[in-house]
């Protein structure tokens, strides 16, 4: 006779894993790849865009694959949208580099290789993190911005 005030800790018995299910597709994923920076522009129009891929399997998604190019003040509308609708705590965004951009420089400022790719994985990380948590996966901005060719900054704020 057991004593019902005490957890059963036996385990549970689970079917043997075999090869498909050991290197088949995960049940649920959502990959975000942040990649091939662009500078565009010159002077004080010139900018620098990322492509922001995605694949998922995820069924809240319309598209399971997408691919856009995003700018730095895209990465902080969505900073924002989800800041004033969601109900998520919004990590912060690599620092803006306000130093980078003064005149004269002796290295290359926004546009300087290593400043680039150090921004890049600061907003791979950023986004991987906003996508990854399930109540911002319900919010339109995210899906916006992460399927549409073109942000529409006039929508109407809600849940998908």
């Amino acid at each position: 006779m057991t004593d019902p005030s005490v957890a059963d800790t036996r385990r549970l018995n689970s079917k043997p894993q075999d090869l498909t299910d050991a290197y088949g597709p995960p049940s649920n994923y959502l990959e975000i790849d942040v990649s091939d920076p662009q500078t565009v522009g010159v002077g004080r129009n010139r900018y620098t865009n990322y492509e922001v891929r995605m694949r998922t399997n995820l069924p809240i998604f319309k598209l399971k694959e997408s691919c856009v190019r995003r700018r730095y003040s895209d990465f902080e509308w969505l900073k924002i949208e989800l800041e004033r609708d969601s109900k998520i705590v919004v990590p912060s965004l690599p620092g803006k580099a306000l130093k980078r951009q003064l005149p004269f420089r002796g290295d290359g400022g926004l546009f300087d290789e290593s400043f680039v790719e150090e921004r890049r994985s600061g907003l791979e990380q950023f986004i991987n993190r906003i996508a990854g948590h399930p109540l911002a996966q319900n919010e339109r901005c995210l899906h916006m911005f992460l399927q549409d060719e073109s942000i529409d900054r006039h929508y109407i704020p809600g849940k998908v």
